[in-house]
């Protein structure tokens, strides 16, 4: 009696830079090729300082997280996005929250954005502290 294999889960962090549609087309070509699916993560938070944010006129940070994750999908697929890729916005900390969905998966893909700190000159602050936090392998993608 055999075990059905789960199926194999990418995630792969956006948050609309051209870096992450890269990591979102690479994640689809590997989960193509590994017969599995894509779960795009978008994350936000609110800032600590948001009544400045909101002086300005900026206000729903989820609103715009969800834009960032809609364009990134359609300039990664147009308007075809494969059935084998989903989409989901979770609110928290970027490094933390995509280490947090990655549980489980066969991989993290991130994109290199290339911000912060000597870490950040390598790899983007966020993409280096996903390296470290992530409980699964993480490709960055340049």
């Amino acid at each position: 009696m055999s075990e059905a294999t789960p199926e194999v889960r990418i995630v792969v962090g956006v948050d609309g830079s051209p870096a992450s549609v890269r990591a979102l087309k690479e994640g689809a070509r590997l989960a193509a090729e590994l017969g599995g699916a894509v779960d795009a993560v978008a994350v936000w938070e609110m800032p600590t300082k948001h009544a400045s944010y909101a002086a300005l006129g900026i206000g729903n940070f989820e609103e715009g997280a969800q834009k960032v994750l809609r364009d990134a999908l359609f300039q990664a697929f147009g308007e075809n996005v494969p059935d084998s890729v989903s989409a989901r916005l979770i609110k928290g900390p970027a490094a933390s929250g995509l280490a947090a969905v990655a549980e489980g998966a066969r991989m993290l893909v991130v994109g290199r954005r290339g911000h912060g700190g000597i870490m950040g000159l390598l790899l983007g602050s966020v993409s280096a502290a996903v390296v470290n936090q992530s409980p699964v392998p993480v490709l960055v993608v340049q």
